[in-house]
Parts: C-alpha cells; sequence; structure tokens
C-alpha cells in the first residue's frame, strides 16, 4: 500500500476525521482567471536543476540541457477537462471503483479522493477520504465547481492527466523541461514574493496547517492567472497547485507507481515545506489525486515560432 492511502486509512479509521475548522477569510480579490488558453514558446538551453543541500532528494544541482518547446500558458481548468469528458465519455481515477484495502473501512471501498482537512486537537490529520470526490466536485461535499470554469481542475491522477493529454494531442512535460520553463532564466527566491513582501503566487501564509491568513487574496485554489507571469509568460508554475511531470519517482514506501509532481500549493508554507519553489519536488502515487494536485501539458510537435526581425 502507498504512503498517501496509508496515511487515508489511518485517516478514515479516526472517529473524528471528517470535520474542518474555518480557515481566515482572505482579503477581497477579484481575480476570474485567464479567458484565453495560450501556449508560449519555450526557447531551449541549459541550466542548473535542482538544490541543495535543505532538502536532499532536490539535489545535487547539475547541468541539463533541453530543446524548445511549447508550454501552456496556466494549468488545465475545469472548463478544459469538462469539454474533454464531454467529447470522450472519460471516467477519472477518482470515480471509479478504488482498489479493495485491507482493513479499510467501508468509506474507502466507495470512489472518493484525497481532502485536506484542518486538524484539530482531537484528530491531527490532515488528510481524509471524501467519498464522492472527484473532478467535479473536489472536496466531495456537493459544492461542485459552478463558477469555477477558470480554476485548475484537480482531483486528476496521473492517469488522467496522461489520458487528456493524448485527446489534445500534447504531452505532460518531464521534470526538467517543467523546471526549465519555471525557473525562466531568474534566480529562485526563497519565498514568492516582491520586494516589498507581497506575495507573488498563491501558497499559504500564516502557520500550517491551522491558520491560513490569506494575505495572496485566497485560501484554496485560484483562477488560473491571478498571478503575473513568469518571463516566458507562464503563469501559477509556483504556488496554486501541484503539476503531474512525466517522470516517475523512486520512494521504498510506495506500493504503486510513483510519479513527481511540481510547483507547490496553495498549502505550501514557510513553516513547513516551503516548496513554493523551481526546484522542489514531491513524490506522488500515480494512482491517486487530492484536491491541490493538477497539471498542464507542453507541445513538442508544434514548429517553433519564425524568428523575429530585428
Amino acid at each position: 500500500m502507498g504512503r498517501w492511502l496509508a496515511l487515508l486509512l489511518a485517516c478514515a479509521l479516526l472517529a473524528a476525521c471528517g470535520a474542518a475548522q474555518t480557515p481566515d477569510t482572505p482579503p477581497a480579490i477579484t481575480c476570474t482567471g485567464l479567458a484565453e488558453d495560450a501556449m508560449v514558446w519555450v526557447p531551449g538551453g541549459s541550466f542548473t536543476m535542482g538544490e541543495g543541500p535543505a532538502y536532499p532528494e532536490e539535489g545535487p544541482p547539475h547541468a541539463v540541457t533541453v530543446k524548445g518547446f511549447w508550454m501552456d500558458t496556466h494549468e488545465v481548468t475545469n472548463a478544459q477537462f469538462a469539454a474533454f469528458v464531454a467529447a470522450t465519455g472519460y471516467v477519472t481515477i477518482a470515480e471509479r471503483e478504488p482498489p479493495a484495502l485491507s482493513g479499510a473501512p467501508p468509506e474507502m471501498l466507495r470512489p472518493g479522493s484525497a481532502v485536506f482537512r484542518v486538524p484539530s486537537p482531537d484528530n491531527p490529520a490532515w488528510w481524509r477520504w471524501a467519498v464522492g470526490a472527484q473532478w467535479r466536485d473536489p472536496a466531495g461535499d456537493t459544492a461542485g465547481i459552478a463558477g469555477q470554469e477558470r480554476h485548475p481542475v484537480v482531483q486528476i491522477a496521473y492517469e488522467d492527466a496522461a489520458a487528456y493529454a493524448a485527446w489534445a494531442g500534447k504531452a505532460l512535460p518531464d521534470e526538467a523541461q517543467w523546471e526549465y520553463a519555471a525557473r525562466a532564466g531568474a534566480p529562485a527566491l526563497p519565498e514568492p514574493v516582491d520586494g516589498e513582501g507581497k506575495p507573488r503566487a498563491n501558497y499559504y501564509q500564516g502557520v500550517f496547517p491551522a491558520r491560513d491568513l490569506g494575505t495572496d487574496g485566497f485560501s484554496s485554489r485560484a483562477p488560473v492567472g491571478c498571478f503575473a507571469a513568469n518571463a516566458l509568460g507562464l503563469h501559477d508554475m509556483i504556488g496554486n497547485v501541484w503539476e503531474w511531470t512525466s517522470t516517475s519517482g523512486a520512494r521504498a514506501d510506495a506500493g504503486e507507481p510513483v510519479g513527481v509532481i511540481k510547483g507547490g500549493s496553495f498549502l505550501c508554507a514557510a513553516n513547513y515545506c516551503a516548496r513554493y519553489r523551481p526546484a522542489a519536488r514531491q513524490f506522488q502515487e500515480r494512482g491517486l489525486g487530492t484536491d491541490h494536485i493538477g497539471f498542464r501539458l507542453i507541445d513538442t510537435q508544434r514548429p517553433p515560432p519564425p524568428p523575429t526581425q530585428d
């Protein structure tokens, strides 16, 4: 059994697993998300991939060269994924019958997925198995995604992202491509803030996991493109939701195939993991989505743009 499923099983066996505290109300920000689903050209080049030694899995730094490619300017949205499902009838992993787990409570034998919860003194678990949680209803609470068409789609397992990519005629980036694009030729910041300390990405401000101050304007997922793009024109490469890559991972306690996700999410905080940096990487069971993992695609078959005329 993989680490994530083991954690969820432990959580489900605790009586008080369901209730979550109410996060602080973030300041009002008017942002409906980018209206266009564009791609930008990422010129090829060489860079130093990885960092160290704070997180051993991020190092050692090493030189990598990548060829040019097109990349989505933002994470795949609910509207885009809905179009895929309407065209193909695709059923995500979260909507299918889960694998039988020895000792699992009844709810974990029903379709659903992993949802973050704020821990309490009675129940320190961060994650719960939410019956019915899937891309149309990320929290499994019937709230749905009405009005969130421009939010990143979540509760997407690796197989789901790969299926969408095949339908779209594109591909998931590998880890080197993703990190190269996220860096955009600029030095990595220890925290995504501007010179005045204002957040430049959707991440967790406050003491994780107890209190999200929401000073970036959001305490959960934000519509795509609410924060300024990097030098290549790519939005939300840091924060908002983790993004699948095509790179496989390796972890001793994983009981199923593991992939590498990049970029951090709205749950990454300075006091906990600080994974809101291009070099940050996390291993995730490919068979399980969560309410803070999405994806974006690249296109390596499309010709590069014509040279600019000086």
